[in-house]
C-alpha cells in the first residue's frame, strides 16, 4: 500500500473529529469564531510539529521563496473563501443542493491540477473520482423530495452555483498547497508539509483576527471562555491538515481528496453505532458508491 493512502485515511478521520468539535463550539460562539479556532488554535500545534521534525529528524527547515509564498497564499485564502461560501449556504432554506455541488471539490481539483501544474489524472482515477463524488452528492440530498430531473435542472440555481464556487475554491486550495509544498524542494515530504502548514495557518490566523477585530470584537471574549474545547479543536484540525499536506506532497491533490471522501463514512458510522440513528436507502446507496469509488481509486493507483 502506498504511504499516502493510510495518511489520507488518518487525516479524514481527524477532520471528522474536528468538524464534530466545531459544531459544538458553534453553540457557544459565532460562525466566525468557530472558524477562527480551526486556524488560531491549530497554529501552535503546527509550530510544534515543525520543531519536532527539525529537532529530532535532523533536517534543516527549508527557506521559502517567492513561488512558495504565492502558492501558500492562494491556498490559505482559497480555503477561507471556500469555507465562507459553504457556511453562507446554510443561511438559505434549501441548502442541500448547494452543499452537494460543493462536494465536487476532487473533480475540480483534477481540472485545476491539469491547468496550473500540468498533472494528468488517469482514466481509472477519473472514474473513481466521479463515483465517489456522485456518492457524496447523493448523501447530501438524501432527505430532499427531489427527482434527478430537478437535480439536474437546479445546476444553474443560485445555491448550486454557490456550492460549485465553494468546491472550486477548495479545489484550488488543495492544488495550491501541493504546489507550495513541492516548491520547497525538500528535504522530505514531512518537513515540506509542516512548513506549508505553518505558513498557511499563520496567514489564516492573521486574516481572521483582523476580520474579527473589525467586525465582531466580542467574539474574542467568547473564544477565550471556551479555550479548552478550542484547544482540542485546534489540535485535531492541525493534525488533520498536516496529514492532508503530507498526502498531497506525495500524491496528486485530486486523488487525495477523492480518497478523503471516506470522511462521510466515518460520519455515518458514528451516526449508526454511537447515536443509533437510521439511514435511508439513498444514504446507503451514497455510502456504497463512496466505497466503490475508493476501491477503484486504490486499484487504479
Amino acid at each position: 500500500m502506498e504511504l499516502w493512502i493510510p495518511i489520507t485515511l488518518a487525516a479524514a478521520f481527524l477532520q471528522n473529529l474536528r468538524s464534530a468539535t466545531q459544531k459544538h463550539l458553534k453553540s457557544v460562539m459565532g460562525t466566525t469564531g468557530a472558524t477562527f479556532v480551526r486556524f488560531g488554535f491549530g497554529l501552535p500545534f503546527a509550530l510544534l510539529f515543525l520543531w519536532a521534525l527539525a529537532a529530532f529528524g535532523g533536517h534543516a527547515v527549508p527557506a521559502p521563496d517567492g513561488r512558495f509564498l504565492l502558492w501558500v497564499a492562494v491556498g490559505a485564502f482559497g480555503q477561507i473563501g471556500g469555507t465562507f461560501l459553504l457556511v453562507h449556504l446554510f443561511s438559505h432554506r434549501n441548502f442541500a443542493v448547494g452543499t452537494a455541488y460543493s462536494r465536487t471539490e476532487p473533480a475540480q481539483a483534477a481540472l485545476f491540477a491539469l491547468v496550473f501544474l500540468g498533472e494528468r489524472t488517469g482514466p481509472g482515477s477519473l472514474a473513481a473520482i466521479a463515483i465517489s463524488v456522485l456518492g457524496v452528492m447523493l448523501i447530501s440530498v438524501a432527505h430532499m423530495h427531489m427527482s434527478w430531473r430537478n437535480m439536474i435542472a437546479s445546476v444553474f440555481a443560485r445555491n448550486a452555483l454557490t456550492g460549485l464556487a465553494s468546491g472550486a475554491l477548495f479545489g484550488v486550495a488543495a492544488v495550491a498547497y501541493r504546489a507550495a509544498s513541492l516548491a520547497l524542494g525538500g528535504p522530505n515530504f514531512m518537513m515540506q508539509a509542516a512548513v506549508t502548514l505553518v505558513w498557511a495557518l499563520a496567514l489564516q490566523t492573521l486574516a481572521m483576527s483582523a476580520w474579527m477585530a473589525w467586525k465582531d470584537r466580542a467574539e474574542f471574549a467568547r473564544i477565550a471562555r471556551s479555550w479548552k474545547p478550542s484547544l482540542f479543536t485546534g489540535f485535531a484540525g492541525a493534525s488533520a491538515s498536516f496529514g492532508w499536506f503530507m498526502a498531497m506532497t506525495l500524491q496528486q491533490a485530486a486523488m487525495v481528496k477523492a480518497l478523503g471522501q471516506v470522511e462521510m463514512l466515518f460520519t455515518f458510522a458514528a451516526s449508526v453505532f454511537v447515536f443509533r440513528e437510521r439511514i435511508n436507502r439513498i444514504e446507503t446507496a451514497g455510502c456504497i458508491l463512496i466505497v466503490a469509488g475508493i476501491v477503484v481509486l486504490v486499484l487504479a493507483g
